[in-house]
């Protein structure tokens, strides 16, 4: 069965999906979307991560980014049993101790919910203005990902050694509550693939049309059937816009609406791909309407994937 999650509203308000609604929602708005995703069975809840937007792009991508720590541990305290997604840390902005020590509280304080999704990043001026990499981003994450598994993992004084970043006598509580904290690579270049394939316990695509997820997932799997790999990794997949029902507006061509078996029957064609979770977006003009329709499509859609 396909498991559901969502990247949440309001904690990122890029041109590109925020409804204008968002514009004066607040704390109160994210802490109502995240308790019916909890109450209605959503596997995760997730948000993104920006240090600071230059002013050339911030026409299309808004300056609205909270910081995912943060979020992600109010919204701790405000749930019970759903994950809590980073999609996507840029790991590469900060020292991998001192994402580490971050992300170990939220998992500690969470009661072990966190899923740590991690990407390179594109903001160059955001690398510069914290004296990060920006054109080694790809190999830094690499290192960073592998120094995350050592200091997230179960010891104290965690050891590392690599060409960037080495630590050891240095400890670290708490500890994650998860023996293992599961890490999503994100991103559909070659190199996110390989990096998800050889590093990854889950991939998280750039919202590629699905009928390009196939090949995709085809080589996820072959890289790390050549590495020797045999755990199993969650492939993810961000789906279409949706709009349970008939909506009374216009929700857009791209959007996915109807009655709840058509879309259903829809979505079924990601699992059979291969995709073991789904991140849905809901079209909405007010908060009401995105939590009505995230119980509905719980309800009602959800039973049939």
């Amino acid at each position: 069965m396909v498991v559901y999650g969502m990247q949440l509203p309001v904690q990122s308000q890029s041109t590109l999906y925020a409804e204008p609604w968002e514009a004066a929602a607040g704390p109160a708005d994210l802490v109502e979307i995240a308790r019916t995703a909890d109450r209605t069975g959503f596997d995760y809840v997730a948000c993104c991560d920006h240090v600071a937007i230059p002013r050339r792009l911030a026409g299309a991508m808004s300056t609205v980014w909270y910081d995912p720590v943060a979020t992600l541990s109010f919204l701790a305290a405000a749930t019970e049993r759903v994950r809590l997604l980073s999609h996507v840390a840029v790991v590469g902005l900060r020292h991998p101790l001192v994402t580490a020590k971050a992300y170990a509280t939220v998992d500690h304080l969470s009661g072990g919910r966190l899923v740590l999704g991690v990407g390179a990043g594109h903001v160059q001026e955001e690398f510069e203005a914290v004296g990060a990499d920006f054109a080694g981003r790809g190999a830094v994450l690499d290192e960073t990902v592998d120094a995350l598994r050592a200091a997230l993992g179960p010891e104290e004084f965690p050891e590392f050694s690599g060409e960037r970043f080495s630590f050891k006598e240095l400890g670290q509580r708490p500890r994650p509550a998860q023996e293992r904290v599961p890490v999503w690579v994100g991103g559909s270049s070659p190199a996110a693939v390989r990096r998800a394939a050889l590093r990854g316990d889950g991939w998280l695509p750039q919202g590629d049309p699905r009928e390009k997820l196939p090949a995709l997932i085809a080589r996820l799997k072959e890289l790390r059937a050549e590495a020797g790999i045999e755990e199993p990794i969650t492939v993810g997949a961000i789906v279409e816009p949706l709009y349970v029902g008939r909506a009374g507006w216009n929700v857009g061509r791209r959007t996915l609406t109807g009655e709840p078996e058509a879309l259903a029957a829809s979505l079924r064609a990601y699992g059979e791909m291969g995709v073991d979770q789904i991140q849905v977006r809901f079209r909405s003009r007010s908060r009401i309407e995105l939590t009505d329709q995230m119980a509905v499509f719980a309800a009602e859609v959800a039973p049939h994937l």
